[in-house]
């Protein structure tokens, strides 16, 4: 039990020092705009690094253009383009995956 305690605290610390550090070092400094234009690019960079080889290869070594996946895609990322809107982006890329994957939309219900 020990054990387990001391992974879990370990584990927060590796979490929370991250995070602590650039708030408590940066907060008393002005950061370069070009800096802060720069940062807010990562997570999209991030993102498609992770996204667009499973969406566009997946687990087969092919391009598949009819993948459910990728047909929920293309929608979803011209829903969150016009509102911003994570959450909203989130709800209606599950729910087209779902209808996609089910056959309810009969044009893609390939």
């Amino acid at each position: 039990m020990k054990d387990y305690l001391i992974l879990m605290a370990g584990m927060g610390l590796v979490t929370f020092l991250p995070r602590w550090f650039p708030l408590f070092f940066l907060s008393n400094r002005e950061i370069p705009k070009l800096l802060i234009e720069w940062l807010d690019l990562i997570p999209a960079a991030i993102l498609s690094a992770l996204l667009i080889p499973a969406l566009v290869v997946g687990g087969e070594p092919k391009v598949m253009a009819f993948k459910p996946e990728l047909l929920a895609s293309i929608p979803t990322f011209l829903f969150a383009l016009k509102t911003k809107s994570l959450g909203g982006t989130v709800v209606v890329g599950m729910a087209l995956y779902w209808l996609i994957g089910k056959g309810h939309l009969p044009f893609f219900g390939l």
